[in-house]
């Protein structure tokens, strides 16, 4: 089969998102709801401020700001883990960061599988944070053992799926029918499944340990727990929530509201309490409920670096020293200020968080620059002189703090637990069968080509007569 009769994995991921969407929506009818007021409220935000619009059209952002969501899955084994990792290479979305989420009393540690791509981002920014359960931060022995033998014998993808996965590798793509069965049989994968796999004995028993284990053991696949799609604007969204019946979490999670946002802003509506069926010993089911699925927004913000990224974690401890969120809200009015006041030495201005080295940006060449032929300057000068201009460039990624509040918020006022602090990315990279891509070192690169292209075309650029 020639090369060029292959179905590029950008087409299959925004046809798997397009899916994935549509699935959730008749799942979960309320993210119907906020997928129509983010749109607003994007609409709105656009309308009113036409240098935002002109500047996502500049750097062909615009388009994506509407597809763009991320989802996000918990798996129960590192097998899971690995073919989870090939499904979603077939979709040209990789593994980038690690993420220890047991520092706030969940015992799982991530990645997330994204396309790195300037123009796979473009054409579908779709993201997927995967978790995977940390069983020996449990500390009863013999429930561990039990909640193992049960992972052990589920199958959370398709025989179609592996296949199809099996078959991409072989022949380096898919063809268009067989891109079409693979998003189905993909989909699969991440489908409500209302019977359990466990007794309600079991289920309370691992419910005990932790919500999130009981809803990772429990059922016969990785149900798809949230989908986010990105707002322009957080605070109006979480302001409006409730005028669609829809009730938000307490706070916004991450930095404050700012001019020139940094990195991301998340928040949610509550968890669903959904049926389930549970299987007794003696082969009966029983009724129960089980409460994970919920929706999420986020607004992101500038990629920030190493020395930006030290500077927000000071400053948002900094704030939780003044003032920690209660899982109820009862103190988010005091928190919000705490955070404020916290972030005033982080600067708010593009021109100011470049100066710093705080950001990392994409550079190009103004009207102006493209008519102009010069000899070596510094950046600085090049700016200075109206020859280039800056951008800042989009935080793809996810904050570890921000996503164990969510999960939190959503597992119910009582399910923060203390657990060791235990980071281990060798062994997660071991699981996954790959390293995680570093997202410091990735924006770096971005930011170099950018300066490299300028430089280039400046050399080459005919003078203005």
């Amino acid at each position: 089969m020639k090369e060029n009769s292959f179905v590029s994995s950008d087409e299959i991921r925004a046809a798997f998102s397009a899916a994935m969407s549509a699935m959730y929506r008749t799942e979960v009818p309320a993210y119907g709801t906020l997928m129509e007021l983010v749109g607003q409220v994007n609409a709105e935000t656009l309308t009113a401020d036409p240098d935002l619009q002109a500047r996502l059209e500049d750097t062909d952002s615009l388009e994506r700001i509407s597809e763009e969501r991320h989802g996000a899955i918990r798996l129960g084994t590192p097998a899971e883990l690995s073919m989870m990792r090939r499904v979603f290479a077939v979709m040209g979305m990789h593994p980038v960061g690690y993420y220890d989420l047991s520092t706030a009393g969940v015992p799982v540690h991530s990645t997330a599988f994204r396309p790195v791509g300037d123009a796979s981002l473009k054409k579908n920014p779709f993201r997927v944070f995967t978790s995977l359960l940390r069983l020996d931060l449990i500390a009863d022995e013999t429930l561990r053992t039990e909640a193992e033998q049960i992972l052990s014998k589920r199958q959370i993808f398709t025989s179609g799926a592996v296949a199809l996965t099996e078959k991409a590798e072989r022949e380096g793509g898919l063809d268009k029918a067989d891109a079409e069965r693979f998003v189905a049989e993909a989909l699969e994968t991440f489908r409500w499944h209302d019977k359990a796999n466990v007794s309600p004995e079991m289920y309370q028993r691992l419910h005990d340990a932790h919500r999130l284990i009981a809803d990772v053991v429990s059922f016969k696949g990785p149900h798809i727990n949230h989908l986010t799609p990105r707002t322009l604007d957080i605070d109006a969204v979480q302001a409006r929530m409730p005028d669609h019946a829809i009730a938000p979490k307490a706070i916004v999670e991450g930095p404050p509201t700012r001019k020139c946002a940094i990195l991301l802003r998340q928040t949610s509506f509550k968890a669903l309490e959904e049926p389930v069926s549970f299987q007794a010993a003696d082969g009966s089911w029983h009724a129960g409920s089980h409460t994970a699925r919920f929706g999420e927004i986020e607004q992101r913000g500038i990629a920030l670096t190493p020395k930006g990224r030290a500077l927000y974690d000071e400053l948002l401890n900094a704030s939780r020293n003044i003032v920690r969120p209660a899982a109820d809200g009862s103190n988010a009015a005091a928190y919000e200020k705490a955070l404020a006041e916290a972030f005033v030495p982080f600067p708010d201005t593009w021109a100011g968080i470049r100066a710093e080295g705080l950001g990392y940006f994409a550079y190009s060449l103004t009207v102006k620059g493209r008519k102009t032929k010069v000899d070596a300057k510094s950046l600085d000068s090049l700016i200075e002189d109206g020859l280039v201009q800056f951008d800042p460039i989009v935080y793809e990624d996810f904050l570890p703090v921000s996503a164990a509040g969510i999960f939190q918020s959503n597992l119910g006022d009582d399910a923060a637990q203390e657990f060791v602090a235990s980071p281990n990315q060798q062994r997660f990279e071991l699981d996954l069968g790959a390293k995680v891509l570093n997202e410091f070192d990735h924006y770096a690169g971005i930011e170099q080509a950018s300066i490299a292209d300028c430089v280039q075309m400046l050399s080459c650029a005919e003078a203005a007569e």
